[in-house]
């Protein structure tokens, strides 16, 4: 009997941030490759830093993303401070958790509500859905426009904010105005958070588990964000300044970002659903009741199930939020003392799709000398591949049209951002 072959292709992703492509090659409903395509132009962010003061840092490495640029200048302005020796806390760290707030809120609505829920739904976008749903649209742009707008007052503007600083920040709200600006419209997003919660537990979910490594930043008292050790569900538990011994890069063929491993063990998995299995008893006592009552509980191994994990996290954002509003008392000081000091330095946050580590060398002027950047999504992406190894056999006998709907939402299960840009789908479809 002659053998079949069978190509899934998709030459354009839709619905992610960025460039990217998927290929997956069948021979007798068995799966040979594997390969998610990522051909975006490297962008040589970390270039780009050579020479340049540290105190340019933050507001460069913040155009590396548009939707997650907080993230990028908190884990370089801790990788900062590690090396100066600095600690900030009090109400500086308060509100570098607070504009944290805002970015999880703005980047978790966008995604489950306008990139990930038309899977679940049969829609090919949020347009298309918006006609027979426009309540659900209507309601996460409101929630999202809370996120915004916390970015926008604390950081400066919504898009790249500017008012982050190495030892803080350049201009601080005072109490009044920081309730006056936020709070009523923070209330009213924690309400629709639940509401959220709730409608993305009711999408209809495939059945798919895999045995994952979970990997995440875990604090003693905190759901995590900015500070904690490195964890995972397998044993890993070591400082930030250790991630080089444990984690490795490898360039693959196909991609033009680095696939991240752990070196001992292979593919590991980052974002809500590690955060979530790793940390749910330091999530609010509101978030995690949430979580109960849609039956979730607090382990999760569904890839599938991180659009309700997202949705729980926007809650606890916005419960988190709301706390420190309240709890709020005027710095001071803007920013702590920096003196730089010739050294290197780690940094390591909780970006909305996992951990974003950095190291910075340098010298003493304060320039910097070496730096080294590995985003979420680069740690992802082997186990995104692995995903779809063990997906494909599972569902090989689905119409081809179905398989290659459902591979992409395989993908879009970890929000990949390759960049700022999403472009549409193309397909071409290959059978031998």
């Amino acid at each position: 009997m002659k053998s079949k072959t069978t190509t899934i292709k998709v030459d354009y992703l839709a619905r992610v941030e960025g460039e990217g492509g998927l290929y997956v090659k069948v021979k007798d409903k068995n799966v040979t490759d594997v390969q998610l395509r990522i051909f975006e132009p490297p962008r040589f962010f970390e270039a780009f830093l050579l020479g340049r003061d540290y105190s340019e840092v933050p507001d460069i490495t913040a155009r590396i993303c548009g939707i997650c640029p907080v993230a990028y200048q908190m884990s370089s302005v801790h990788a900062m401070e590690n090396a100066f020796g600095i600690t900030v806390d009090g109400p500086l760290r308060e509100l570098r958790r607070l504009i944290y707030c805002g970015e999880w809120i703005e980047s978790h609505v966008l995604h489950f509500s306008m990139l990930h829920a038309p899977d679940f739904l049969g829609y090919p976008d949020a347009i298309q859905m918006a006609k027979d749903h426009p309540e659900i649209v209507q309601a996460a742009l409101k929630l999202k426009k809370a996120g915004n707008d916390i970015v926008t007052f604390i950081g400066g503007r919504e898009i790249h904010p500017i008012n982050v600083r190495v030892g803080g920040f350049y201009k601080v709200p005072n109490r009044r105005e920081l309730k006056r600006r936020l709070k009523d419209q923070l209330e009213e997003a924690r309400e629709i958070a639940k509401v959220a919660v709730d409608w993305t537990a009711s999408l209809p979910c495939p059945d798919f588990e895999r045995d994952y490594e979970y990997v995440a930043l875990q604090h003693p008292d905190e759901y995590p964000y900015n500070e904690g050790r490195l964890v995972s569900n397998k044993g890993l538990d070591i400082g930030i300044h250790e991630y080089p011994d444990y984690f490795a890069e490898e360039h693959v063929a196909h991609s033009t970002a680095l696939h991240s491993v752990l070196k001992a063990r292979g593919a590991y998995h980052v974002g809500p659903l590690a955060r979530y299995n790793l940390n749910f008893d330091r999530l609010s006592p509101m978030a995690q009741e949430a979580a109960r009552n849609v039956g979730l509980g607090s382990q999760c191994y569904n890839p599938f199930k991180s659009i309700v994990v997202r949705a729980v996290e926007t809650l606890y954002a916005c419960d988190e939020a709301l706390r420190i509003i309240d709890s709020y008392e005027m710095p001071d000081e803007p920013a702590v003392k920096v003196e730089p000091r010739a050294g290197v330095g780690h940094g390591c946050s909780e970006a909305p799709r996992g951990i974003l580590y950095h190291r910075y060398r340098i010298d003493d002027e304060g320039n910097i000398r070496d730096a080294r950047i590995i985003p979420p999504t680069s740690q992802n992406q082997k186990t995104i591949e692995n995903d779809l190894w063990q997906f494909v056999p599972q569902n090989i006998n689905t119409a081809h049209d179905k398989l290659t709907w459902q591979c992409e939402q395989v993908i879009r299960n970890y929000d990949p951002c390759i960049s700022c840009s999403t472009h549409f789908l193309k397909l071409h479809i290959e059978q031998e």
